[in-house]
């Protein structure tokens, strides 16, 4: 049972140095490694990004000769092929540990296998600690292994009555100033932020980080459109304070303004291949900020995976005040999708509620 908790104990403390990876790592995973010798850390490193070392092998350089025969603990199962930057199962059995401990194993087919090449050069390999934890660390990665699309964090403030906005458009402000802080510490650990073409033209929004550190390099900010939106110097995610994508249907009309100005214009035949094409550049935490027929439309997809509605304790009312989900919605309660994991937050007078969305079979 010690051991045990041992083991739990160095892998808490690796994934703590996996976490500072969230905002930097993307397409790579999020890992943290330890090297323990009689019982201390003499090394510790982290994956910064991609094409940088890996997390086993920043610990194992930290450690130096210490590393002979100690244990490494890991939040990833060590990768056995050659990607951008050499296997970490050569590093490791180069190293001469005589034990590798990690939480996740590593779903990629073309790195897994690491554990039994390490088993066949003589190294005592322990799986599965804390793997809950560390799969939740890198939800968006493996979910895009499985999908080919980013993890999609709906998120949305509402009124008690699910108001976006009055019936005139009006959103500023529905929540607190706690509130909107608790939306830029996401927005600073998301890879991209989405919007549709109807909340550009109403809210001019920046989509920047601005009251919360930022982790890596600003997040894209990105534009949903059906067409080419009339161009406007006024708009905010011209500015250069991170750069800025459109996705549109028809690229005809004004792309050429949008692309001076330093906007990537990109056409897709539909949502489902913006986001593929998100997804295959690295962007794969992306966070959807509306509106509600955006909302709607993922949620009829049913692409969005997590949703984060910030609920402020107040009435707007109106037939024709947006709502989160925009149009018709479900038919019927056991078409509705729910929410697992659910995470309840109070920040001042609003409160956020959290967690995944499960769509019901078909």
């Amino acid at each position: 049972m010690m051991v045990g908790c041992e083991h739990e104990r160095f892998m808490r403390q690796a994934l703590e140095l996996a976490r500072k990876g969230i905002g930097r790592t993307h397409p790579n995973p999020r890992v943290g490694a330890l090297v323990v010798r009689d019982g201390q850390v003499v090394g510790a490193g982290w994956h910064e990004g991609a094409g940088k070392d890996h997390a086993e092998v920043v610990a194992l350089r930290d450690a130096g000769e210490a590393a002979r025969h100690a244990t490494v603990y890991v939040t990833l199962e060590p990768c056995a092929a050659h990607g951008r930057t050499p296997p970490c199962t050569d590093a490791l059995i180069a190293a001469g540990v005589s034990r590798v401990v990690y939480a996740s194993r590593d779903p990629n087919p073309r790195m897994a296998g690491g554990a039994d090449r390490l088993r066949r050069a003589g190294i005592e390999v322990l799986s599965g600690v804390l793997a809950d934890e560390a799969d939740g660390l890198n939800r968006p990665f493996f979910h895009y292994l499985r999908t080919g699309l980013p993890w999609i964090r709906a998120k949305a403030a509402v009124s008690l009555d699910g108001k976006m906005a009055t019936h005139d458009g009006h959103s500023r402000w529905i929540t607190g100033v706690q509130a909107r802080g608790h939306v830029h510490e996401i927005r600073a650990m998301s890879d991209a932020i989405v919007v549709g073409a109807g909340t550009l033209a109403a809210d001019n929004p920046a989509l920047t980080v601005r009251d919360a550190p930022l982790r890596g390099r600003p997040p894209l900010r990105v534009v949903m459109a059906e067409r080419i939106p009339p161009f406007s110097r006024d708009y905010r995610i011209l500015s250069g304070d991170a750069p800025s994508r459109m996705y549109v249907l028809h690229a005809a009309g004004e792309a050429a303004d949008w692309r001076c100005a330093g906007v990537e214009v990109v056409e897709v035949s539909d949502l489902e291949q913006a986001f593929r094409h998100l997804a295959d550049d690295g962007f794969l935490d992306v966070l959807v900020e509306g509106g509600g027929c955006l909302h709607a439309s993922l949620f009829n997809m049913r692409l969005s995976c997590e949703l984060l509605l910030y609920q402020a304790p107040l009435l707007i009312g109106g037939i024709d005040a947006p709502g989160l989900w925009h149009g018709p919605g479900v038919g019927r309660m056991d078409q509705a999708p729910r929410l697992t994991d659910v995470e309840r937050i109070v920040l001042g007078s609003d409160q956020l509620i959290r967690g995944r969305i499960i769509y019901p079979e078909k």
